[in-house]
């Protein structure tokens, strides 16, 4: 019987996640309006982040509520933000492409700019696996201390000093004030409205008297009120993301695609799933194809991950995480 080399393997899964993305488009002509869905899909987003701050500032909603559905809500920015870093819509026309960007970096204010990720999440493709892969290393990939990973997967500037000198050897190209002021303005102003948030509470808590600047206490309704609608939710959304991300890619023995990530679809990844879109069952498609939207791999990953699981790909490899995520 002919075995089939690993290339050959490759081949035949993006054959056919080629062919089901063909076939669902035929069936389906409004997704040749591509520009017009990212468009309508940020737009919607945006929309429905501000109602929810709008009905939490009203009352309507508690804050346990709008975290969540802010969480989820973010989700789809950072999945149409991953799309842009690849150009899936206005590639032509730069000052629609921009402003896309620029509104999903506002509505998950804790990442670096998306035209410095783009950088890295390119160079993320074609060293996947290994110790050069930056992108998912900041993430807690090939980590092996439990509790360091905890904190790298929950804080990404704890993140970064943890883990910067360590990569600055190990990278080439990596320094740690490039990734630093890549979060300027917005991840600056985010890490420290949390932490500020956090600090306050905590003197509050253990009843330190401190003399607090009326400025201050005067804006303590619209701090909640950020702090509610977008702080909150990034914290669970980001979190969620970099556990099922950090978990799903390999960290040494990579040879080919085959080996750069195995599909997560364990029960007891599901709530963090909530919260990145279903990140884990569908990521492995983009290895193989990357310019593809996101909606078309959720839409054919029931057809797509029964070949993938034929031709060699690993599902729900959750021994891997023994090893720091090595391939074995």
């Amino acid at each position: 019987m002919h075995t089939l080399s690993p290339n050959q393997h490759i081949q035949a899964i993006v054959k056919a996640i080629k062919f089901e993305e063909k076939k669902l488009r035929a069936r389906h002509t409004f997704l040749a309006h591509q520009n017009t869905l990212g468009l309508i899909i940020v737009l919607t987003s945006l929309g429905a982040l501000i109602g929810l701050g709008t009905l939490y500032y009203l009352a309507v909603i508690p804050a346990w509520l709008c975290i969540i559905a802010a969480a989820i809500v973010t989700s789809i920015s950072h999945e149409m933000e991953h799309d842009l870093i690849h150009k899936q819509y206005f590639g032509k026309h730069p000052i629609m492409h921009n402003l896309l960007m620029l509104i999903v970096w506002c509505m998950r204010p804790n990442t670096i700019n998306p035209w410095f990720r783009r950088k890295i999440h390119l160079h993320h493709h074609k060293v996947s696996g290994t110790d050069q892969d930056i992108e998912e290393r900041l993430v807690g990939n090939g980590t092996k201390n439990p509790f360091i990973r905890a904190v790298i997967v929950c804080d990404g500037l704890l993140s970064l000093m943890i883990s910067g000198l360590r990569m600055q050897k190990e990278i080439k190209g990596f320094r740690f004030l490039t990734i630093f002021n890549a979060g300027f303005p917005l991840a600056t102003a985010y890490f420290v409205m949390l932490y500020g948030f956090l600090g306050f509470h905590l003197l509050n808590f253990l009843a330190i008297p401190i003399d607090y600047p009326q400025w201050l206490l005067s804006n303590i309704p619209w701090i909640n009120l950020v702090m509610v609608t977008l702080i909150f939710p990034n914290v669970l959304r980001s979190a969620s993301l970099n556990l099922v991300t950090s978990s799903m890619h390999y960290y040494g023995g990579v040879n080919n695609l085959l080996q750069q990530t195995h599909v997560l679809t364990h029960w007891a990844f599901a709530p963090f799933q909530l919260f990145c879109f279903n990140f884990g069952a569908t990521h492995t498609i983009h290895h193989f194809i990357p310019n593809q939207p996101f909606y078309i791999r959720q839409w054919i990953s029931k057809q797509v991950l029964p070949i993938m699981a034929t031709h060699g790909v690993r599902f729900n490899d959750l021994a891997s995480l023994k090893y720091a995520n090595l391939y074995r």
